[in-house]
């Protein structure tokens, strides 16, 4: 089988040539790499050409997560293509060979790897990328959908692999999305009859310390995303696997012996909620409060963010939306038994005023 590796870039110069020269030094080798650059103003091309990276470039406001992908897939004519992301580092130099190990079946045509949190990353993002990326591989498809919710259509393409026949079968990424166009990409495949895997041996070093403003913006785009393909919620839980997701990092928290930062745990999750849900009704927002509240601008309007993210809590038409949140998270500590659950309340409550 030959190998394709696709890379969208953005003033990749930080670890882009890190990655370039460890893919060429793998156990098995890509037969190609492409750079699909948004007219970076760094060093990105001259170290893609340097490493004899195949470079495409596009206008920055052209940049589509699926559109450009699937742009740069139809330059290639080879077997399996393998997409990443500018700043994802494999572990090792058996990444290649792991990651495409699963895709030898006939009934599995993608496949995603597992991301292991850099050495600055917080200890709550750490745990977060345990229990998105654990030890152990997994292949999912429709009998998934009961045990697993949500989680059966969970794909990254920070480092994911496709054969190409089967991805130009249903039709591909989707284009002109928010967020999301890898889960999309696994619902259409998995809803298709075909099954995905997680293979855990295919890693790579990656991750993010978002700050709470970060957050909220990523997770209003997850929010939009989910509202524009609304077959994937309606066929899952999506808000179960949420709640799972706390009281599993709650518990692990204090296993680490690490309770003062609960907190800021619940603070995070609270601010990925509210963006989600936010985002999740989008249809009720103004475009100009879009603009604000998106980490992508794909709502045609130039804007000052920081008009807004001050008193962005402030607004009543998302006291209720906000509100809500804060009592779910009220509602899980008192499950969990948190008994200063009236601390976190009286420094909570004055962001839903």
């Amino acid at each position: 089988m030959t190998v394709s590796v696709i890379i969208p870039t953005l003033n990749a110069e930080k670890h882009l040539a890190t990655l370039l020269k460890s893919l060429w030094s793998q156990n098995q080798p890509p037969t190609e790499v492409i750079i699909i650059d948004s007219l970076s103003e760094d060093n990105t091309i001259a170290i893609a050409k340097d490493f004899s990276a195949k470079v495409i470039q596009i206008k920055r406001e052209s940049f589509d997560h699926g559109g450009t992908r699937n742009l740069a897939l139809r330059e290639t004519e080879h077997d399996i293509v393998i997409f990443m992301t500018q700043d994802a580092i494999p572990a090792n130099e058996y990444f290649i060979e792991n990651l495409i190990k699963p895709l030898t079946k006939k009934d599995i045509p993608l496949s995603y790897g597992r991301q292991i949190p850099r050495t600055d990353a917080n200890i709550i993002e750490k745990l977060i990328r345990r229990y998105n990326y654990p030890e152990e591989s997994i292949t999912k498809d429709l009998s998934k959908i009961k045990t697993l919710g949500i989680k059966t259509f969970f794909c990254s393409n920070v480092c994911c692999a496709v054969r190409k026949r089967e991805f130009e079968e249903v039709g591909g990424f989707p284009e002109r999305i928010i967020m999301n166009e890898d889960m999309v990409l696994a619902a259409k495949m998995i809803l298709r009859g075909y099954k995905i895997a997680y293979e855990a041996s295919a890693m790579v070093i990656h991750s993010h310390n978002y700050t709470l403003k970060e957050l909220f913006q990523r997770y209003f785009d997850i929010g939009v995303s989910l509202s524009r393909n609304r077959w994937i919620v309606d066929s899952t839980k999506i808000e179960k696997e949420g709640k799972h997701l706390l009281i599993n990092l709650t518990k692990n928290l204090m296993n680490e012996k690490k309770p003062h930062l609960i907190f800021p745990f619940l603070l995070q999750s609270f601010m990925k909620y509210s963006g989600y849900r936010i985002g999740f009704l989008e249809k009720r927002l103004p475009k100009r409060s879009k603009d604000i509240l998106a980490c992508t601008r794909v709502f045609g309007m130039k804007i000052d963010k920081s008009f807004l993210w001050s008193n962005i809590f402030s607004f009543e038409r998302y006291k209720c939306i906000i509100n809500s949140s804060f009592e779910f998270v009220k509602r899980l500590c008192r499950a969990l038994e948190f008994k200063f659950i009236y601390k976190i309340e009286v420094l909570i409550c004055p962001l839903s005023l």
